[in-house]
């Protein structure tokens, strides 16, 4: 699916109109259950609502914490159209967030603060060539402009190496080294209900990142009604992408949302594929994502979940990939889950 970043970037907020949309930076350390999390959000109604979010959440293996900052549409800034060549910036401003974001990388930097903590960040990430192009998990980009799935997904930036710092309470953390992703969704509507994950698979020798799983299970809304859970999965290894995104084949997959846990079988023309993921409660955080006609969901978030992966491709030897704290993984639900805490 050839696509450049500027392009999977493009806003695609249409005014007066329900809409939502995201983008997003994650980073990770590889030798630590550390990461960062930051967002961009834009929300707009046909009632006239008109609001642009900047998150971040940090987690370190024994604390976490989310901030958000709501500041009215007016006085967001916005030059995210789908320009060229590849050299040109895109950028986005919402009160103490700037993210840039260019073909082959981008950088944020920002400060939030809360009654009891303050995050400061300055980071920076190119993409790593090869497993890093733009990655989407629908069989078709003209699904990215149809009414649906009714929120869509795609990863200009999958596999990113990241350099800054970030402060913390005044703890502060470096970078340099750490791998990541950047993201961008939209939609009229959150999805009904959904699990996310995403894992970079490093080499233990060098550090360097050698695989890439994304995939999700979710519901959409089709004529009024809600839609069964309907699954996609991508995985690259080297040179290779074994891609199972054939949506309308329920009898191929095999979702099953316990949370914590997320297991996902899939079969397809590249062969069979298992994601098992699973995130520690009281490392996690719940995010209250706005709908513009409908009741808020809640985001329930990981960004150092375990993750394995088992893939048995049609032609060639069966392989594993593991990660026992690199996997973002996040469930969308219609309420708060109590184990989750604190509530942003």
């Amino acid at each position: 699916m050839p696509m450049n970043a500027i392009a999977q970037n493009a806003s695609r907020l249409r005014p007066a109109a329900d809409h939502v949309e995201s983008w997003f930076v994650r980073a990770n350390d590889p030798a630590a259950p550390r990461a960062v999390w930051i967002k961009a959000t834009v929300l707009t109604g046909r009632d006239g609502t008109a609001v642009a979010q900047a998150w971040c959440s940090v987690f370190d293996g024994k604390r976490v914490h989310a901030w958000c900052r709501d500041v009215p549409l007016a006085d967001a800034a916005f030059d995210l159209g789908a320009v060229a060549p590849d050299t040109v910036e895109q950028e986005l401003s919402i009160g103490p967030l700037r993210m840039m974001l260019h073909g082959s990388g981008g950088r944020t930097r920002g400060t939030l603060r809360d009654e009891t903590s303050i995050v400061d960040w300055d980071l920076a990430f190119e993409k790593v060539p090869g497993s890093g192009e733009p990655l989407c998990m629908l069989p078709t980009a003209r699904l990215l402009d149809a009414p649906v799935p009714n929120n869509k997904l795609v990863s200009p930036f999958p596999v990113a190496a990241f350099s800054g710092r970030l402060e913390w309470d005044g703890e502060s953390w470096d970078l340099d080294g750490w791998h990541g992703m950047q993201g961008h969704n939209w939609g009229s509507e959150h999805s009904p209900e959904y699990a996310w994950g995403q894992a970079i698979f490093t080499d233990t020798g060098d550090g360097a990142p050698f695989a890439v799983m994304e995939g999700a299970s979710g519901r959409t809304r089709i004529g009024g009604r809600v839609s069964p859970l309907i699954s996609m999965l991508v995985v690259r290894r080297g040179d290779d992408e074994y891609r199972f995104d054939r949506i309308v084949d329920l009898w191929r997959q095999r979702p099953r949302l316990a949370f914590p846990e997320w297991t996902l079988r899939m079969r397809g023309r590249d062969g069979s594929a298992t994601v098992h993921m699973v995130a520690d409660p009281a490392q996690m955080v719940c995010l209250a994502y706005r709908n513009p006609a409908r009741a808020t969901s809640y985001c329930l978030n990981s960004k150092t979940a375990a993750v394995s992966v088992h893939v048995a491709p049609v032609n060639g030897n069966a392989f594993e990939l593991r990660s026992a704290h690199g996997g973002a993984l996040e469930f969308l639900v219609p309420q708060p889950v109590p184990a989750v805490r604190p509530v942003v």
